[in-house]
Protein backbone atom coordinates (compact mmCIF):
# COMPACT_ATOMS: atom_id res chain seq x y z
CA UNK A 1 0.00 0.00 0.00
CA UNK A 2 1.65 2.94 -1.10
CA UNK A 3 0.94 6.39 1.61
CA UNK A 4 0.85 9.63 0.24
CA UNK A 5 0.20 13.43 1.51
CA UNK A 6 -0.96 16.14 -0.14
CA UNK A 7 1.00 18.87 1.73
CA UNK A 8 2.19 22.32 1.60
CA UNK A 9 2.57 25.40 4.03
CA UNK A 10 0.47 27.40 1.99
CA UNK A 11 -3.34 27.79 1.13
CA UNK A 12 -5.19 28.40 -2.02
CA UNK A 13 -2.79 26.09 -4.45
CA UNK A 14 -4.87 23.50 -4.92
CA UNK A 15 -4.06 20.57 -2.11
CA UNK A 16 -7.95 19.40 -2.27
CA UNK A 17 -8.60 19.43 -5.98
CA UNK A 18 -5.05 17.26 -6.30
CA UNK A 19 -6.03 15.17 -3.82
CA UNK A 20 -9.38 14.22 -4.98
CA UNK A 21 -8.75 14.01 -8.79
CA UNK A 22 -5.85 11.57 -7.90
CA UNK A 23 -7.77 9.79 -5.63
CA UNK A 24 -10.68 9.67 -8.43
CA UNK A 25 -8.73 8.79 -11.44
CA UNK A 26 -6.50 6.12 -9.50
CA UNK A 27 -9.70 4.48 -8.21
CA UNK A 28 -11.48 4.48 -11.77
CA UNK A 29 -8.21 2.81 -12.89
CA UNK A 30 -9.06 0.06 -10.36
CA UNK A 31 -6.97 0.50 -7.61
CA UNK A 32 -8.96 1.03 -3.75
CA UNK A 33 -8.15 4.26 -2.66
CA UNK A 34 -8.85 5.71 0.82
CA UNK A 35 -8.75 9.64 0.85
CA UNK A 36 -8.52 11.47 4.25
CA UNK A 37 -9.59 14.83 4.51
CA UNK A 38 -7.39 16.55 7.35
CA UNK A 39 -8.53 20.13 6.71
CA UNK A 40 -11.21 21.62 9.23
CA UNK A 41 -13.01 23.27 6.21
CA UNK A 42 -14.08 19.54 5.23
CA UNK A 43 -13.82 20.36 1.42
CA UNK A 44 -13.08 16.68 0.22
CA UNK A 45 -16.97 15.66 1.11
CA UNK A 46 -18.34 18.69 -0.96
CA UNK A 47 -15.74 17.93 -3.82
CA UNK A 48 -16.79 14.67 -4.15
CA UNK A 49 -21.08 15.48 -3.19
CA UNK A 50 -21.07 13.28 0.02
CA UNK A 51 -22.71 13.76 3.54
CA UNK A 52 -20.63 11.31 5.81
CA UNK A 53 -22.00 10.26 8.96
CA UNK A 54 -18.71 10.17 10.89
CA UNK A 55 -15.00 11.91 10.41
CA UNK A 56 -11.76 11.55 11.58
CA UNK A 57 -12.46 12.61 14.66
CA UNK A 58 -14.76 9.86 15.47
CA UNK A 59 -12.13 7.28 13.58
CA UNK A 60 -9.11 8.00 16.11
CA UNK A 61 -10.99 8.47 19.46
CA UNK A 62 -13.30 5.31 18.47
CA UNK A 63 -16.66 6.67 19.72
CA UNK A 64 -19.01 10.21 19.15
CA UNK A 65 -19.51 12.84 21.59
CA UNK A 66 -22.12 11.11 23.24
CA UNK A 67 -19.46 7.99 24.03
CA UNK A 68 -21.23 5.54 21.80
CA UNK A 69 -18.59 3.35 20.04
CA UNK A 70 -17.97 3.39 16.74
CA UNK A 71 -16.54 0.88 14.52
CA UNK A 72 -14.12 2.10 12.20
CA UNK A 73 -15.09 0.21 9.33
CA UNK A 74 -18.46 2.42 9.65
CA UNK A 75 -16.46 5.99 9.89
CA UNK A 76 -15.30 5.61 5.70
CA UNK A 77 -17.78 6.48 3.74
CA UNK A 78 -18.00 4.89 0.00
CA UNK A 79 -18.13 7.98 -2.46
CA UNK A 80 -17.05 6.05 -5.65
CA UNK A 81 -16.76 2.23 -6.86
CA UNK A 82 -13.10 1.86 -5.25
CA UNK A 83 -12.90 5.28 -3.45
CA UNK A 84 -13.24 5.76 0.36
CA UNK A 85 -13.74 9.10 2.52
CA UNK A 86 -12.71 9.83 5.82
CA UNK A 87 -14.25 13.23 6.56
CA UNK A 88 -12.09 16.22 8.43
CA UNK A 89 -14.33 19.24 9.74
CA UNK A 90 -14.48 21.53 12.35
CA UNK A 91 -14.19 18.28 15.43
CA UNK A 92 -10.97 18.16 14.18
CA UNK A 93 -10.19 21.41 16.58
CA UNK A 94 -11.06 19.00 18.93
CA UNK A 95 -8.83 16.72 17.36
CA UNK A 96 -6.20 18.54 17.37
CA UNK A 97 -6.74 19.10 20.89
CA UNK A 98 -6.64 15.83 22.36
CA UNK A 99 -3.87 15.20 20.23
CA UNK A 100 -2.11 17.55 21.82
CA UNK A 101 -2.60 16.24 25.71
CA UNK A 102 -1.71 12.93 24.59
CA UNK A 103 1.95 11.63 26.32
CA UNK A 104 4.65 13.38 24.03
CA UNK A 105 6.35 10.43 23.08
CA UNK A 106 3.17 8.63 21.25
CA UNK A 107 1.41 11.58 20.29
CA UNK A 108 3.19 12.02 16.88
CA UNK A 109 2.61 8.69 15.77
CA UNK A 110 -1.38 7.95 17.01
CA UNK A 111 -2.52 8.21 13.79
CA UNK A 112 0.15 5.81 12.08
CA UNK A 113 -0.95 3.77 14.70
CA UNK A 114 -4.43 3.63 14.18
CA UNK A 115 -4.53 3.72 10.38
CA UNK A 116 -3.53 -0.17 9.36
CA UNK A 117 -5.72 -1.88 7.25
CA UNK A 118 -6.15 -5.13 6.49
CA UNK A 119 -3.75 -6.86 4.43
CA UNK A 120 -4.27 -6.67 0.83
CA UNK A 121 -7.16 -3.88 1.47
CA UNK A 122 -5.78 -1.09 0.19
CA UNK A 123 -3.27 0.17 -2.84
CA UNK A 124 -3.48 3.90 -2.01
CA UNK A 125 -4.10 5.82 1.52
CA UNK A 126 -4.32 9.38 0.50
CA UNK A 127 -4.23 12.53 2.83
CA UNK A 128 -5.49 15.42 2.02
CA UNK A 129 -3.65 18.13 4.79
CA UNK A 130 -4.33 21.59 5.88
CA UNK A 131 -1.85 24.73 5.70
CA UNK A 132 0.23 25.23 8.74
CA UNK A 133 1.89 23.06 11.24
CA UNK A 134 0.13 21.38 13.92
CA UNK A 135 0.20 18.27 16.00
CA UNK A 136 -2.18 16.50 13.46
CA UNK A 137 0.20 17.50 10.29
CA UNK A 138 3.05 16.21 12.79
CA UNK A 139 1.01 12.97 12.60
CA UNK A 140 0.21 12.60 8.62
CA UNK A 141 3.13 12.98 8.24
CA UNK A 142 4.64 10.52 10.48
CA UNK A 143 1.93 7.97 9.03
CA UNK A 144 3.38 8.67 5.40
CA UNK A 145 6.13 7.76 3.28
CA UNK A 146 5.62 10.37 0.03
CA UNK A 147 4.28 13.85 -0.51
CA UNK A 148 2.91 15.95 -2.79
CA UNK A 149 3.72 19.23 -2.68
CA UNK A 150 1.38 21.72 -5.16
CA UNK A 151 3.12 24.70 -5.73
CA UNK A 152 0.69 27.54 -7.37
CA UNK A 153 3.29 29.42 -10.52
CA UNK A 154 1.74 32.83 -9.20
CA UNK A 155 3.48 35.04 -5.93
CA UNK A 156 5.93 34.04 -3.52
CA UNK A 157 5.70 30.02 -4.70
CA UNK A 158 9.49 29.28 -3.71
CA UNK A 159 8.94 31.06 -0.75
CA UNK A 160 5.95 28.55 0.51
CA UNK A 161 7.82 25.76 -0.93
CA UNK A 162 10.82 26.58 1.51
CA UNK A 163 8.89 26.90 4.78
CA UNK A 164 7.17 23.79 3.78
CA UNK A 165 10.89 22.07 3.21
CA UNK A 166 11.63 23.12 7.08
CA UNK A 167 8.87 21.03 8.42
CA UNK A 168 9.46 18.38 6.20
CA UNK A 169 13.34 18.19 7.21
CA UNK A 170 12.49 18.58 10.85
CA UNK A 171 9.56 15.13 10.29
CA UNK A 172 12.62 13.16 8.49
CA UNK A 173 14.02 13.03 11.80
CA UNK A 174 11.75 10.88 13.25
CA UNK A 175 10.45 8.98 9.51
CA UNK A 176 13.35 8.21 8.03
CA UNK A 177 11.08 6.97 5.15
CA UNK A 178 9.63 10.10 4.50
CA UNK A 179 10.44 11.60 0.74
CA UNK A 180 9.58 15.08 -0.88
CA UNK A 181 8.85 12.40 -3.88
CA UNK A 182 6.83 15.04 -6.11
CA UNK A 183 6.59 18.64 -6.39
CA UNK A 184 3.45 19.36 -8.46
CA UNK A 185 3.13 23.25 -10.34
CA UNK A 186 -0.36 24.26 -10.08
CA UNK A 187 -2.14 27.09 -11.78
CA UNK A 188 0.06 26.65 -14.53
CA UNK A 189 -0.92 29.87 -16.85
CA UNK A 190 0.61 30.47 -20.57
CA UNK A 191 -0.63 34.29 -20.62
CA UNK A 192 1.97 34.81 -17.64
CA UNK A 193 5.09 35.31 -17.67
CA UNK A 194 5.45 34.32 -13.91
CA UNK A 195 4.30 30.75 -14.63
CA UNK A 196 6.97 30.38 -17.03
CA UNK A 197 9.76 31.38 -14.56
CA UNK A 198 8.21 29.87 -11.82
CA UNK A 199 8.32 26.90 -13.13
CA UNK A 200 11.98 26.84 -14.94
CA UNK A 201 12.91 27.98 -11.19
CA UNK A 202 11.40 24.95 -9.61
CA UNK A 203 12.73 22.50 -12.35
CA UNK A 204 15.88 23.97 -11.88
CA UNK A 205 15.99 23.41 -7.91
CA UNK A 206 13.87 20.07 -7.78
CA UNK A 207 14.59 18.01 -11.44
CA UNK A 208 13.45 14.63 -10.29
CA UNK A 209 10.11 15.71 -8.28
CA UNK A 210 8.95 17.95 -10.13
CA UNK A 211 5.93 17.03 -12.30
CA UNK A 212 3.93 18.20 -15.58
CA UNK A 213 1.90 21.30 -14.53
CA UNK A 214 -1.31 21.59 -14.38
CA UNK A 215 -2.68 24.50 -16.44
CA UNK A 216 -5.09 27.24 -14.91
CA UNK A 217 -8.45 25.20 -15.68
CA UNK A 218 -12.16 27.30 -15.06
CA UNK A 219 -13.24 23.49 -15.27
CA UNK A 220 -11.34 22.26 -12.57
CA UNK A 221 -13.01 25.03 -10.01
CA UNK A 222 -16.62 24.41 -11.41
CA UNK A 223 -16.62 20.80 -10.93
CA UNK A 224 -16.33 20.75 -7.20
CA UNK A 225 -19.59 23.24 -6.84
CA UNK A 226 -21.52 20.21 -8.59
CA UNK A 227 -20.36 17.99 -6.46
CA UNK A 228 -18.28 16.07 -9.23
CA UNK A 229 -14.57 15.46 -9.44
CA UNK A 230 -12.57 16.95 -13.02
CA UNK A 231 -12.87 13.66 -14.67
CA UNK A 232 -16.59 13.35 -14.22
CA UNK A 233 -17.26 17.01 -15.10
CA UNK A 234 -15.58 17.61 -18.16
CA UNK A 235 -13.28 14.70 -19.06
CA UNK A 236 -11.80 16.19 -21.96
CA UNK A 237 -10.51 19.61 -20.13
CA UNK A 238 -6.90 19.98 -19.53
CA UNK A 239 -7.41 19.71 -16.22
CA UNK A 240 -8.43 16.32 -16.82
CA UNK A 241 -5.38 15.65 -19.19
CA UNK A 242 -2.45 17.13 -16.68
CA UNK A 243 -4.13 15.03 -13.55
CA UNK A 244 -4.02 11.93 -15.39
CA UNK A 245 -0.45 12.68 -16.62
CA UNK A 246 -0.01 12.86 -12.24
CA UNK A 247 -2.14 9.86 -12.10
CA UNK A 248 0.03 7.96 -14.80
CA UNK A 249 3.47 8.89 -13.20
CA UNK A 250 2.31 7.96 -9.80
CA UNK A 251 0.68 4.54 -10.72
CA UNK A 252 4.19 3.81 -12.71
CA UNK A 253 6.78 4.75 -10.23
CA UNK A 254 8.71 2.37 -8.67
CA UNK A 255 7.96 -0.57 -11.88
Amino acid sequence: MKKIAVAMAKGGVGKTTTAVNLAHGLAESGKRVLLIDCDTQGQVVKFLGVKPKYSLYEFVKGHDDKGNIIPKNEVAEMARKNLWVIDGGLKLVELKHWLGEQPREVRQTILKNELVPKAGTLDYLIFDCSPGWDVLSVNILMAVEDVICPVALQGPAVEGLKTFFTYLLSAQKINKSLQLKYILPTLFDKRTRQSFEIFKQLKKMFPREVCEPIHYNVRLSEAPSYGKTIFEYRKKAIGAADYKKLIRRIAEDGK
